[in-house]
């Protein structure tokens, strides 16, 4: 059985006159009877009573169309989402990142734009000293945030890979020579403060406030961006754990990069407002999902 022909027996089923399915579905009314016809033809009876004055449903026709109404509403459903979704996917979708790091969801962003090649990616950068302002103020759809990320505006999705971390030390400092350090190590140096609004909850999981042994970590100059970050500490006053991705892009003659044997390791993730929440953020997602199975 056709769509249209299920199509045509519920609409009968419901307005119980050809005349008046035929206008509804905008055919002739001999299209309605012949496709009647031909339906009760193929399951081998009466699905209408038919008299000169009216049109009613045989018990067998009442059983079909109950059958059919729940089936031919899920179809229909299923379709309208489909449509929707393929307009949701035009449009642009606008991922931010710290610095490089872009360049460690390529395979996301290649398969993204494989599905989806009717959509514009940008990428905008993400500063760490406000991780969550480009997300509220809608300047970003999806953040590529480290973890955790428990704002109740905010949805969080699979983690997608680790970064260790090391130090960045002024290249004449005491710890420069060093083959590693250890946190231990940051309670006799004031490390690099943000200066922005980044919860402490997540500024905590990346420079730690204590050490292990629980003599407190100084916080020293405060700062907004990386570079001024690397200012500073190429100064010689103050230290601070760099993730070792960014510290790769950043290699400079006044700074050296000392592993932390037991630093933190950060665990980064989609990040988006639930609001905001569309099918292009929807297929990010799945593709990022979908790249880290292959991997």
């Amino acid at each position: 059985m056709e769509l249209r022909d299920i199509e045509i027996f519920l609409a009968l089923a419901e307005e119980l006159h050809f005349g008046r399915t035929a206008e509804r579905l905008r055919v002739s009314q001999a299209r309605v009877s012949q496709s009647i016809k031909q339906q009760e033809r193929r399951i081998g009876g009466a699905l209408f009573e038919r008299t000169s004055r009216n049109v009613r449903l045989t018990p067998l026709g009442e059983r079909l169309r109950d059958r059919l109404h729940t089936g031919y509403g899920e179809i229909m459903a299923g379709i309208d989402e489909a449509a929707a979704t393929a307009r949701g996917q035009v449009g642009t979708l606008t991922i931010g990142t710290f610095g490089p790091h872009h360049q460690k969801i390529a395979a996301v962003l290649d398969l993204f734009r494989q599905r989806h090649p009717q959509c514009e990616l940008r990428i905008r950068e993400i500063l760490p000293a406000d991780p969550f302002g480009g997300l509220r103020t809608g300047r970003v759809d999806v953040g590529l945030l480290w973890l955790p990320a428990r704002e109740p505006d905010l949805t969080v999705g699979p983690e997608l890979y680790t970064e260790h971390l090391v130090l960045a030390v002024a290249s004449d400092h005491p710890l420069a020579s060093r083959d590693r350090v250890k946190i231990e190590d940051l309670g006799d140096h004031p490390v690099v403060d943000l200066e922005g609004p980044i919860p402490d909850y997540v500024w905590e999981a990346h420079t730690p406030s204590v050490t292990p042994a629980g003599r407190p970590i100084r916080r020293g100059i405060a700062v907004a961006t990386l570079e001024e970050a690397f200012t500073a500490i190429g100064t010689g006053s103050v230290v601070s754990p760099i993730g070792g991705y960014v510290a790769a892009s950043r290699l400079r003659r006044d700074i050296t990069f000392v592993p932390i044997a037991d630093g933190p390791i950060l665990r980064y993730a989609p990040v988006w407002r639930s609001a905001s929440e569309n099918t292009l953020v929807r297929a990010f997602v799945q593709a990022a999902g979908d790249a880290q199975k292959t991997t």
